[in-house]
């Protein structure tokens, strides 16, 4: 940690390729929490380096040559006049090999210490501040990809999603109400609600052919939209998937597949934990949205969800309709198409 403070606002200029037969690219390289970050001109990080798996490789016409530990093909080369930014990685590296064990070096009582310390901070720290980083430095774009990825997944289970241009109207005033960027209905799979990453909220066909407003498909939409704001899906991805999910998604922008396949299963089996009334009504009242229906839905005879039914921030008010009955009518039958 105290290297990494002392080159913490280290920049410099270099040339980037991401393969043998790639084109190398002008990039600005700094130094971050763990890893080498590498933006291009814009200052969009491009890719991630983890500092503990840099390489230096033989120096080509008087530039210095870097690449991830394993994938020659990738290189960042810098002008020999970069002094600070390679002397920096260079120690950086230096000790991290000197933080790996050295057999025969030490007594038999401080290796097994040293093993504890670094089994405690790899299996602590590191996973927490991978999925941190991740959190930060993954764009919005990039999620909504993981996001339709599991979609095609989800899709193999539940079936298709349903489809229909008639019902489209309905869609967007739904999602529009309940702050989701994009609302699905799905035949199965899911059991009631399930929010991806990137602001796409799952719906099972139920809850649009099962009641008589929309209130409740709404209600459930809300409530996802909450507990993804609290606890983002992205973020419960990579918690789920572990360390290897987090350092493969910094430096390639991708999830592993097997990943989100062991992923898709967990979610698909799981019922949502319930949260509190006093952390949904706030969103019920945020969307002018009545909070009765959905609770009836949960649990017809109200003793469950008697918060939520004596709270209900619209009772004795009129709210506008989520959406124009003739628009409800064609959502209820959007799978039949």
């Amino acid at each position: 940690m105290t290297a990494l403070s002392k080159y913490e606002r280290l920049e410099a200029t270099g040339l980037w390729r991401s393969a043998p037969d790639g084109q190398r690219r002008e990039v600005f390289v700094s130094i971050g929490d763990a890893t080498l970050v590498i933006s291009d001109i814009n200052n969009r990080a491009v890719t991630h380096w983890s500092l503990a798996a840099i390489e230096r490789a033989a120096d080509v016409d008087g530039r210095i040559v870097f690449h991830p530990d394993g994938d020659p093909g990738e290189t960042l080369e810098f002008a020999a006049s970069e002094t600070e930014m390679i002397e920096a990685i260079d120690t950086l590296r230096q000790a991290v090999a000197r933080a790996r064990p050295h057999p025969g070096r030490l007594r038999w009582m401080g290796a097994a210490v040293s093993a504890l310390a670094v089994g405690a901070l790899a299996v602590l720290w590191l996973p927490g501040a991978l999925v941190d980083h991740a959190m930060r430095v993954v764009p919005p774009v990039k999620e909504a990809e993981i996001g339709a990825a599991l979609l095609v997944r989800i899709e193999r289970v539940s079936g298709a999603r349903c489809r229909s241009v008639q019902a489209r109207d309905a869609l967007t005033a739904l999602a529009r109400r309940t702050g989701a960027a994009r609302i699905v209905i799905v035949p199965g799979g899911v059991r009631e609600a399930l929010a991806l990453p990137g602001g796409t909220i799952l719906l099972n066909r139920a809850l649009v052919e099962d009641y008589e407003e929309p209130d409740v498909a709404a209600g459930y939409a809300l409530v996802e939209q909450a507990r993804s704001v609290a606890v983002p899906p992205l973020r419960t991805l990579l918690e789920h998937a572990g360390v290897r999910a987090s350092v493969t998604l910094l430096t390639t922008g991708a999830v592993p597949p097997k990943a989100l396949d062991d992923f898709t299963t967990a979610q698909l089996s799981r019922f949502a934990p319930t949260l509190p009334a006093e952390e949904v009504l706030p969103a019920f009242a945020d969307a002018a949205l009545r909070s009765t229906p959905y609770a009836r839905a949960r649990d017809i005879s109200g003793e469950q969800t008697l918060e939520l039914i004596e709270a209900d921030p619209m009772a004795g008010q009129v709210s506008d309709p989520v959406m124009p009955d003739r628009d409800w009518l064609q959502l209820q039958s959007i799978c039949e198409s």
